[in-house]
């Protein structure tokens, strides 16, 4: 039995990483819609539908991990959280996607693209995070480069919603301020993400 709990110690971590490499995936869908014609937005919105669908069995299996394993690479309530905070971007992500195809948004102003860059970058980064959990000491940087980004990414969310009330009539405005409200959540929890890291660090250095 012992020699069978040893590969399920480090199963926790796999789903961990893969739920990250499925939001990194999802902002790469995004950069497509953000460019794609109208024709296009179904397939697309139905692809982030399906990483969102591949996270939320990754999380299904980081519960099952987490339920018969005697041993875990970090606290269960650690691994736990980690894991709603990655399955809920991937939801965030499918909600922007969506907002796209529903208010057949083609003319997305290039503020809006300067937010999905950022969420972007904070999505790799969360992925190389996510795969080095068992070397918390290596994650401070992470930890301070994310809020880094999520202090720029509350920047730009605040010029995208000022210059759409300058240009556009409330009606626009209101959908393509959906949009990148979704965004903007989806860059602070990738802040939540990395901050509960930091938060690992500090209990467990």
């Amino acid at each position: 039995m012992k020699l069978r709990l040893f590969p399920q110690e480090t199963a926790g971590l796999q789903a961990l990483a893969s739920m990250a490499e499925h939001i990194s995936a999802g902002t790469q869908t995004l950069a497509e819609l953000l460019g794609a014609s109208r024709s296009d937005f179904v397939s697309l919105v139905e692809s982030l539908r399906q990483e969102e669908a591949a996270s939320t069995a990754n999380f299904s299996t980081l519960l099952t991990g987490m339920r018969t394993s005697f041993i875990n690479p970090l606290p269960r309530e650690d691994l736990y959280a980690l894991g709603q905070l990655l399955n809920e971007c991937s939801e965030k992500l499918t909600g922007a996607g969506e907002t796209i195809e529903l208010y057949s948004l083609d003319r997305i102003p290039a503020r809006v693209s300067d937010q999905l860059e950022i969420l972007s970058r904070q999505a790799e980064l969360t992925v190389t995070a996510m795969k080095s959990l068992d070397d918390l000491d290596s994650l401070e940087d992470y930890w301070l480069e994310i809020l880094r980004l999520a202090k720029r990414a509350d920047h730009t969310h605040r010029v995208v919603v000022a210059e759409l009330l300058a240009a556009h009539s409330a009606t626009t405005f209101a959908k393509y301020r959906s949009l990148a409200d979704h965004l903007a959540s989806a860059s602070r929890q990738m802040r939540t993400v990395a901050t509960h890291v930091g938060s690992i660090i500090v209990k467990e250095s």
